[in-house]
């Protein structure tokens, strides 16, 4: 089972003054500060291979579809380069939502595909 874990203040009602906004994932992006060392646990804990700069903690729900900018149940190491074409998709998946598709629906569908190859994820 995959856990993750949403923003509550990014609904349907709130997408045009959160997400669909240039810019406004920064301004909730947690710092490194905060993400570095959160990485080196999780790749310990998960006996992870290889540098800690071949990794990059990474939201399973992005912030551009409304992912906890924080909450390490949405935060995970992720290698690269699956991390780069997973960014091409997040930046997709929020253009259709601003669009007018369905944030729960794009969320979901965003789940199932990028974290369907991680089953042990908590």
């Amino acid at each position: 089972m995959v856990y993750c874990v949403l923003n509550p203040a990014v609904t349907e009602a709130t997408i045009r003054s959160t997400i669909c906004v240039s810019g406004w994932t920064a301004t909730v992006r947690p710092p490194t500060s905060y993400t570095d060392p959160l990485k080196v646990q999780q790749m310990d804990a998960e006996g992870l291979p290889g540098p800690v700069s071949a990794y990059e903690e990474d939201h399973r729900v992005p912030l551009e579809l409304g992912g906890s900018p924080a909450n390490t149940l949405n935060l995970s190491p992720e290698p690269h380069p699956a991390s780069y074409s997973k960014d091409t998709a997040e930046n997709a998946a929020r253009s259709q939502v601003c669009g007018g598709a369905d944030l729960r629906a794009a969320q979901a569908a965003f789940v199932t595909r990028w974290l369907a190859p991680y089953p042990d994820y908590r």
